[in-house]
């Protein structure tokens, strides 16, 4: 087991388009996400939300004027995978990742090298000024470990630029409150964090349905807002709104029941 601690450095929202991500974002929240960038090796673009205590959020989408390039690779987040172009199709934007910091002096690269089983190969990234390595697959998809990942597995994520993106990004007063990650192999997860560091970052929870991750904000005025909703979940709401419904029923039957007791006699002179 590693003797470090990683830290979080930002939440994956994937989206059909950088647009329909961007709505998607501001419509939960109430803030405009903030421009990112391009990234010309995976051909993907993006928007940022800056999260108190140095993370962010980030929208990420097929970018469509990128510049074409000899023997292209798979791009980052399973973004080229039907499964996933269909998931999006089908349920618009949504939470699917999430990335880990490893701070130096530690170094990332010497890292997987020491570890590449454990460790995917790590890609030299950049957008605008900044520059970082980025733990990819070599065929795009999420990081796994024992054949668990599917986005709840964290990337890993080391900046060369001193100054982290969300620096620069306007305050929005978001936090994130929890972050759980649903998998029907939880061990293999939480074996997999344990190694890393990361525990602290992420409770793992089985489930009997897809592999999910549920994220808990705390917004500004107060309220609570939440990302993702696990199998067990979505029954138990779908189980509440049918006893509600059969409450109202009942209650309704009931009414068309009780007896007329008004006074229907005639009035004496």
């Amino acid at each position: 087991m590693t003797e470090h601690r990683l830290k979080l450095d930002h939440l994956v929202i994937a989206a059909r388009t950088l647009e329909e991500g961007a709505q998607f974002v501001a419509a939960k929240f109430g803030v405009e996400t903030a421009s990112g960038g391009a990234h010309p090796l995976m051909r993907t673009h993006n928007r940022l939300l800056n999260l108190w205590g140095g993370a962010y959020l980030e929208v990420i989408a097929v970018d469509p004027l990128a510049a074409p390039v000899d023997a292209p690779r798979p791009r980052l987040f399973a973004l080229d995978d039907p499964a996933m172009q269909r998931r999006l199709e089908e349920h618009g934007p949504q939470l699917v990742h999430w990335v880990a910091r490893v701070d130096r002096p530690k170094s990332l690269v010497r890292w997987r090298e020491q570890y590449p089983a454990r460790i995917p190969p790590v890609a030299a990234m950049s957008r605008g000024g900044n520059t970082w390595g980025l733990t990819v697959p070599d065929d795009g998809a999420f990081p796994a470990w024992q054949g668990a990942g599917d986005g709840v597995v964290p990337s890993l994520i080391q900046w060369d630029t001193p100054r982290h993106p969300s620096g620069a990004l306007p305050d929005t007063g978001i936090a994130l409150r929890s972050l759980t990650g649903f998998h029907p192999d939880a061990e293999a997860v939480a074996d997999q964090l344990a190694w890393l560091g990361a525990t602290h970052l992420m409770r793992v929870e089985e489930t009997a349905g897809a592999p999910v991750l549920v994220a808990q904000f705390d917004l500004p005025d107060g309220s609570l807002l939440t990302l993702g909703e696990s199998a067990e979940q979505a029954q138990a709401r779908e189980e509440e709104a049918r006893q509600a419904a059969k409450r109202r029923r009942t209650k309704k039957t009931d009414t068309q029941d009780e007896p007329d007791t008004s006074d229907t006699s005639d009035t004496p002179d």
